[in-house]
């Protein structure tokens, strides 16, 4: 079995992402324009309540992070009618909620892929295959500055301390860590 997962490393480029999204227009992170950071949340899909949990801890906290110069957006493979599902069942109005997010795009994020398993804790099937958790602080020169990246729904990190992070970070001028990709 060959792996394909590809892992982002702090101070270099991310890959381009253009993406549509709910209420019509599209998304690009080439597009961005924060003052600190673009925060990319990949979650789930639909099917999943700890996402959409999560999507309203973002919805609730998108003003804050804008005072920050921050901006975030929440991204998914689902299709059209899923992501507009998560977008009124979460009653999200502020957050920008892309989707379309095709594996292959999932993999050079390194994000996990898994399978459906059926109905969901909400009674909603899982996609066949969809991508896991991701959370990604990228600069405005779109390098990575944190990544976290989970294999199941559970481990996230909580958004609101990110909020005193950014401050810290810009503060100290604090560098992207983890930056080494060899030992020798």
């Amino acid at each position: 079995m060959q792996n394909d997962i590809q892992t982002l490393i702090p101070r270099q480029p991310v890959p381009e992402l253009t993406l549509p999204l709910v209420g019509g227009g599209e998304w690009s992170l080439t597009n961005e324009a924060p003052d600190t950071f673009s925060i990319l949340i990949f979650y789930r899909g639909w099917h999943c309540p700890v996402c959409r949990k999560q999507l309203e801890e973002a919805e609730a906290l998108v003003e804050k992070f804008e005072q920050k110069g921050a901006m975030l957006t929440a991204i998914s493979v689902d299709g059209e009618d899923r992501a507009k599902e998560m977008h009124e069942s979460a009653k999200l109005d502020k957050l920008k909620l892309a989707y379309g997010l095709t594996l292959e795009q999932a993999r050079e994020w390194g994000l996990f892929i898994s399978t459906s398993r059926g109905l969901t804790s909400v009674n909603v099937e899982e996609p066949i295959k969809f991508a896991e958790p991701g959370f990604f602080l990228i600069k405005p020169d779109n390098t990575l500055f944190y990544s976290s990246v989970q294999s199941a729904p559970w481990g996230r990190p909580a958004l609101e301390p990110f909020l005193n992070t950014i401050d810290f970070i810009v503060d100290k001028n604090y560098p992207a860590r983890g930056e080494i990709v060899t030992l020798d």
